[in-house]
């Protein structure tokens, strides 16, 4: 199965940034089932890390710099928005954005990949050293 590795990996990051960036549609503009959120500054800066840190994820543009930033943002609503809430995530409700805080820790440290808009460009999209 590892011949599937890069594939699968770009298969991945898309699916993540898609969805990652459907947050940020939802906070940024209303749409998909959510409410517009631009009052509140906090929301607005979600919304704008979750929509154009996913499709930067997505397309696999700075892949890495993005999910590394959006890896924080989901620390910090972790931290702030659920972990009041109680002590295990199964009770406050932060199994999402724990999951979305690791899962980009991980695509940090892999970068964009070889199947990536930043490869296709003539950039390094995430080469990895030996």
């Amino acid at each position: 199965m590892s011949r599937f590795s890069e594939p699968a990996y770009a298969l991945f990051r898309i699916v993540l940034g898609a969805l990652f960036a459907m947050h940020g549609a939802q906070k940024l503009f209303g749409v998909l089932g959510g409410q517009q959120m631009t009052g509140n500054p906090l929301m607005l800066a979600a919304g704008i890390i979750e929509f154009f840190g996913g499709l930067m994820i997505a397309l696999g543009v700075f892949a890495g710099w993005a999910a590394f930033l959006a890896s924080g943002q989901m620390a910090y609503a972790y931290f702030t928005a659920h972990a009041p809430r109680g002590h295990w995530p199964i009770q406050n409700g932060g199994e999402l954005a724990l999951l979305y805080c690791f899962i980009f820790l991980y695509l940090a440290s892999r970068g964009s990949g070889s199947i990536s808009l930043e490869r296709a460009l003539g950039g390094r999209g995430g080469k990895r050293r030996r």
